[in-house]
């Protein structure tokens, strides 16, 4: 069992809303987070991917009525979202009868759908709370060794799995499983073949910009559909699109989003390769790193930062720039080498910005200068450092 650092966020998101959903791709230890809480306050928990805890609510009201003492556990509320007007009323009569908070958490795959109906019906009285893979923060103290997490990714059964090649199967089950099973429920029926063809596509393209005519054209459909396909995989937090920066600055800047498959074993899964020894050689190696720090970096930012990139015309550029709520713009250069220093373009971007905050970003452990306005620093320390934020 590894502790998840999003454990305390959901009971503060309890302590102070009715209901709280939490969010996350399948397998990302929702169940799990939520049966650890379930043991140690009062509690129902229902899976609604059980035909038995579908059947008790039949009568949703009439049957939940009957636990408004206690927190109440859906998961799978995707697959339910009618409950949504019924939580409503049964919120709003717990208000009356001085019961306010911590009533229901609820449990699903991190869809637009789910939010928007959560939001729509639940306003004012549903906080919402994301769960990722594993990150590097909630690494035993003792593993300093990144390289299993990079290779095998964040999922926890694929991260603990016996070896690399019983990790390779699970992603790749949890690929199929996904293209079969999942995301022909929460969005337009697709066929599996094109969406997996999307997905190894954007993870041989893992990094760079978003071209949707041009995938498009490589699956033999209209753009709008590409796009519609790529929408449902960044809604279901699978595809990640960071936006270049939008300010104004009188330079030619790039405009189109970089694209990144978030989870690296899925990225390793997708392209076949099997060890650290195979990723080694490939050609993706070096932007699957930066994808991992990347998506690192976020899951320890604090709430409300906002994440671009930064890229001209004439080739100055930042990998990832964060804006944090009262710590100014912080840029960041992402390289796999132990010592890798910044490139001239990197330092002509910063020129540009005047960031508040600059960091070279390697694979080695611990920190120091490189310059006055430049630190090298190892992923665990930064990640820590806007943990801490």
């Amino acid at each position: 069992m590894i502790p998840r650092r999003k454990f305390p966020a959901i009971q503060a998101a309890l302590a102070r809303q009715p209901a709280v959903a939490l969010v996350g791709p399948r397998q990302a230890g929702k169940s799990t987070l939520a049966l650890e809480l379930a043991a140690c306050t009062p509690s129902l928990y229902l899976d609604l991917e059980a035909r038995e805890d579908r059947l008790k609510l039949a009568e949703p009201a009439l049957f939940l009525n009957q636990f408004e003492d206690r927190l109440v556990i859906l998961d799978g509320i995707h697959r339910f979202p009618e409950l949504f007007s019924v939580l409503r009323g049964l919120i709003d009569k717990g208000r009356r009868k001085g019961r306010r908070n911590g009533k229901f958490l609820l449990l699903g795959s991190a869809s637009m759908d789910l939010l928007r109906q959560s939001g729509e019906s639940l306003a004012g009285r549903i906080a919402h709370v994301d769960l990722g893979p594993l990150d590097v923060l909630e690494l035993p103290s003792a593993q300093q060794d990144l390289t299993p997490l990079w290779v095998r990714g964040g999922f926890p059964d694929s991260f603990l799995a016996a070896d690399d090649s019983d990790s390779l199967h699970w992603r790749k089950d949890f690929v199929r499983s996904y293209l079969e099973r999942e995301l022909p429920l929460l969005g337009p029926r697709i066929p599996a073949e094109t969406l997996e063809r999307l997905w190894i596509m954007l993870a041989h393209n893992q990094g760079g910009l978003l071209n949707v005519s041009q995938l498009a054209a490589a699956l033999m459909i209209s753009a709008q559909t590409a796009t519609r396909h790529i929408d449902l995989l960044a809604d279901m937090l699978l595809v990640r699109r960071l936006s270049p920066f939008q300010h104004d600055i009188g330079k030619r800047i790039v405009k189109s989003p970089k694209v990144y498959v978030r989870d690296s074993g899925i990225v390793h899964a997708l392209l076949g390769i099997a060890d650290f020894n195979a990723l080694s050689g490939h050609p993706v190696v070096g932007l699957s790193w930066e994808g991992f720090v990347i998506e690192n970096l976020l899951a320890a930012a604090p709430p409300l930062t906002i994440a671009s990139f930064y890229r001209t015309s004439a080739g100055a550029e930042i990998d990832l720039l964060l804006e944090i709520p009262s710590h100014g713009l912080w840029a960041f250069d992402i390289k796999r080498g132990l010592s890798s220093r910044p490139e001239k373009g990197f330092h002509i971007a910063c020129g540009d910005l005047w960031p508040s905050r600059s960091f070279a970003i390697n694979a080695a452990a611990g920190r120091y200068r490189i310059s006055p306005d430049l630190e090298a620093v190892g992923l665990p320390d930064i990640a820590a450092e806007l943990a801490a934020l």
